[in-house]
């Protein structure tokens, strides 16, 4: 099973996006975690090093850069996925739900 979002709502002033699954999970991620595991190829290193899963690094890392971090808009990538645009003007990282899934940073989701 394959799960979605309900609502994904974005705080720039809390710098927090945060979903609601449809089995119920409340997803809450700073903008920070969002841009350093951004799954694109740029960003992981390579094509060899992508995969559905984020690197576990990027929940012991902090960004405060206000560029990197800064979220200039949300779009939708199909039915499937997110991608977000931030101030610095990245853009390539497609965040499929399984993958924003797997970035949750509660600890119920990371086991």
């Amino acid at each position: 099973m394959t799960l979605h979002p309900t609502s994904i709502t974005a705080s720039r002033k809390q710098r927090t996006l945060t979903i609601l699954w449809d089995d119920g999970r409340l997803s809450a991620y700073p903008f920070g975690l969002l841009r350093l595991g951004c799954p694109c190829a740029e960003c992981r290193g390579g094509h060899d090093k992508m995969g559905s899963e984020p690197d576990p690094q990027v929940f012991t890392m902090r960004l405060d850069d206000e560029q990197k971090t800064g979220l200039k808009d949300i779009v939708a990538v199909g039915s499937y996925a997110v991608t977000f645009i931030w101030l610095d003007g990245h853009d390539a990282g497609i965040y499929q739900w399984q993958y924003l899934r797997a970035l949750c940073p509660c600890l119920l989701c990371r086991k």
